[in-house]
């Protein structure tokens, strides 16, 4: 029987990226091809350079297609790689909405185009991916037919991501794992135990990656007076994350937009208690003081309050990690979602073949 092929339009080094592919390999036993912009879009001049790039990869995407014959286009992002996929002349078609929404940034200039953009992939989409419930609001409200929407996150490794005993429960250990980028607020994190320092609290904070804010967080821990409290480990492999997790009590994470946080389901798999900001992309699988803690964006005097109360209560957050484990193995499991997602795949590529 001949190997079905995949292409996947989208950007191969992200992590989200990465095991969505690996999963249709493994578990749909996909032949996966890849194209991406090749111009990064961290300056102006190379967002005029990537536009531009942007305007030939049609036909940069023919190309290919005709090379190598895929039954199926996949992509990520619904204003960019998921236009494109739509404009392949492929069928069938699926693309994955990234966050609570793909309109973003809310204040671009290129906002009416991008609703244009991501109006006409979603008509022609066969399949869309809303990774969790949060996306499904604001393709509710582009009047998205929803029987075309898989409302599945991708899941995470349970095995690799054990549920083991948290050490160090004498003192508060926190970790963060999201990138050092300023959407993700580590200055408020900072603070926030810059506070539980001046009260004489102990603890280990570790923040975890890389990115541009670097030089400017170890600057602030230094001010703070916590810079031997806190931990920075710059790029790690990922490999090593499951254990450094494992070795703290408390997740925190405060972006100002989330989608679904694969990073949230590795820290509920691992027994720490999650403290994450109070917004749409958050609140679909954290209740506050239930099994975690929300936080209004930006409240660092508020996060230390919560963190300090959350440590205190260790009844309740001991109760709230098993609770915790226990939701990602029903709902986020890698296997068990993966193989329902490749099987759609192929399920979708069957009805094509006979249309």
């Amino acid at each position: 029987m001949e190997k079905r092929k995949i292409l996947f339009l989208g950007e191969t080094y992200r992590a989200d990226a990465i095991t969505w592919m690996n999963g249709l390999k493994e578990f749909g036993d996909f032949e996966i091809i890849t194209w991406e912009l090749k111009t990064p879009s961290n300056t102006f001049l190379n967002r005029l350079l990537r536009i531009f790039e942007f305007s030939t990869a049609l036909y940069h995407i023919r190309k290919l297609i005709k090379k190598h014959k895929p039954h199926m286009v996949i992509a990520e992002r619904t204003t960019s790689y998921g236009f494109l996929a739509s404009l392949s002349g492929v069928k069938p078609v699926a693309i994955a909405q990234q966050g609570r929404t793909d309109l973003w940034p809310e204040n671009s200039i290129l906002l009416p185009l991008k609703i244009i953009i991501q109006h006409y992939a979603f008509k022609k989409a066969t399949l869309i991916h809303a990774w969790g419930p949060v996306m499904t609001i604001s393709m509710r409200e582009a009047n998205v037919d929803m029987e075309k929407v898989l409302v599945l996150p991708k899941g995470i490794d349970l095995e690799q991501f054990e549920n083991k005993e948290n050490t160090h429960s004498e003192k508060i250990t926190a970790i963060v794992t999201r990138s050092l980028m300023p959407e993700y607020r580590h200055t408020t994190i900072l603070k926030a135990f810059g506070i539980l320092n001046q009260k004489g609290i102990d603890f280990v904070l570790t923040i975890v990656g890389d990115g541009k804010l670097l030089p400017m967080l170890k600057e602030l821990a230094k001010k703070l007076n916590i810079e031997n409290k806190v931990v920075f480990t710059g790029r790690i492999p990922n490999t090593k994350l499951p254990e450094l997790l494992q070795q703290s009590n408390f997740y925190i994470s405060m972006p100002v937009t989330e989608g679904v946080s694969a990073s949230l389901f590795e820290a509920m798999a691992s027994n720490c208690y999650p403290l994450v900001t109070d917004i749409p992309g958050n609140q679909s699988w954290i209740k506050h003081r239930k099994n975690g803690q929300l936080i209004p964006i930006d409240d660092y005097k508020m996060l230390s309050k919560e963190l300090l109360w959350a440590f205190e209560n260790s009844e309740h957050r001991n109760k709230a990690v098993i609770k915790n484990r226990k939701f990602v193995e029903e709902n986020a499991d890698y296997n068990t979602n993966m193989e329902i997602i490749a099987n759609k795949y192929h399920e979708l590529i069957n009805t094509s073949k006979k249309d």
